[in-house]
């Protein structure tokens, strides 16, 4: 799936999202207090992209951050070696940060 088009970092996320929820042995239902079903299937296969709002809800049911979603796609996406891609999002936000 390495691509450096941006169509790749939706699909990818729509992976993430439905590996994630299977990973934590959760079925589509158990975002019903976030999400309905129908809404998370269009994400996990790739049809909407979710708000920052609803990635977020999403992720805290997951168990884990919106960004370590994001990470994981943008890693899947990309053709260098996955701690290459985590030490330049790891720079690239703290310098948007300004927190060096």
């Amino acid at each position: 799936m390495k691509n450096t088009s941006r169509p790749c970092l939706k699909t990818a996320l729509a992976h993430v999202l439905r590996s994630a929820r299977k990973l934590q042995r959760l079925t589509q239902e158990d975002f019903t207090l976030v999400s309905s079903r129908t809404y998370l299937s269009s994400l996990e296969r790739g049809l909407k992209s979710p708000t920052i709002d609803k990635l977020e809800e999403i992720s805290s049911v997951l168990g884990t951050t919106p960004a370590a979603l994001l990470l994981a796609a943008e890693i899947m996406c990309s053709d260098s070696h996955p701690d290459d891609v985590k030490k330049s999002v790891l720079d690239q936000a703290l310098r948007l940060s300004s927190r060096q």
